[in-house]
């Protein structure tokens, strides 16, 4: 059997810097880029910093400070016991937005990490610039549809989110034979053009490895127990009510008009939280992973909606 991997080998050589910010009580691993306004990027399951590559260097050529963080949980950040909650995810942010020095932000979050940037939107405003999501509806648009919907948006979410709520067996399902969910999952989650595409191989074992990684699986799969599991509780109930608010932001969303798990009108639905600038971009034949799907599109939507603010 080999040896599971290194924290630190997701560090992988590029034309970023590594390194390690302390924020909210943790310590995160952060890759940057270019120097500018600064431009948060975070991740969704089941990736890690590395997924943004594409925008880490095209976002710093635009004249940004692009920072591509791992989540809580994953690669080498802090693995700890709790905190998957969503206010403590953006808490994470938060505190790393001021870690770097920097005023505000503006925050670019796929899948989970898109739950966290609507989040940290609706709890910390003054420190965000704008917001960018990409396959991810606002947490009330996904809550509703899921409910509404039970057919669509909510056997969408169920086929993943209700199967890794049993204790023990969906770690060891995510480590079996090296991780080789990871890649049904990239596969099954995204439109078929890019499994044919000549990176996909690397990305699989990229995103195979960094699961192996101690502590990840369990921690990849507690942000989806608590959001499960809240919705019945008094805290689900309260985070609900704290994220109601209306957002007085520019906002652009990006979505792949082929996503199987966030459906595009439950994506579309999240304008009605939004009172400020709000641009909705589908991209045809994309899937769930859009910045990797559609990387030059996406980094050119991106450098678009940052400059014009």
């Amino acid at each position: 059997m080999n040896p599971a991997p290194d924290p630190s080998s997701v560090r992988t050589p590029g034309p970023w810097r590594h390194r390690a910010v302390s924020a909210n009580g943790i310590q995160l691993h952060v890759a940057e880029c270019g120097e500018g306004p600064l431009v948060l990027l975070a991740h969704g399951f089941p990736q890690f910093w590395w997924a943004w590559r594409h925008q880490l260097t095209g976002l710093a050529d635009a004249g940004f400070h692009a920072v591509a963080v791992d989540l809580r949980g994953y690669g080498d950040s802090d693995k700890p016991p709790r905190g998957y909650d969503l206010w403590t995810l953006a808490g994470d942010l938060a505190g790393l937005i001021r870690v770097l020095g920097r005023g505000d932000a503006t925050v670019v979050g796929h899948g989970f990490g898109g739950l966290i940037g609507w989040t940290l939107a609706a709890l910390h405003p003054r420190l965000l610039r704008s917001l960018a999501v990409l396959g991810t509806p606002h947490p009330l648009a996904l809550r509703r549809a899921a409910f509404t919907q039970p057919r669509r948006q909510g056997l969408a979410s169920a086929r993943h989110v209700l199967g890794v709520q049993l204790p023990f067996l969906p770690e060891r399902a995510l480590r079996a034979e090296g991780a080789a969910r990871v890649e049904w999952l990239l596969r099954s989650w995204s439109a078929p053009g890019w499994c044919h595409m000549p990176e996909f191989d690397e990305v699989v074992r990229r995103n195979r490895e960094a699961m192996l990684i101690p502590g990840v699986p369990h921690c990849s799969l507690e942000y989806y127990r608590w959001a499960v599991r809240s919705q019945a509780r008094p805290d689900g109930r309260r985070f609900a009510a704290d994220i109601a608010r209306h957002l007085d932001l520019p906002v652009l969303q990006i979505h792949g008009a082929e996503d199987p798990r966030m459906l595009e009108p439950t994506a579309r639905a999240s304008a009605r939280w939004v009172v400020g600038e709000h641009l909705y971009e589908v991209l045809p034949e994309i899937g769930h992973f859009v910045h990797e799907e559609a990387p030059q599109a996406t980094t050119d939507l991106l450098t678009k909606f940052l400059l014009s603010h």
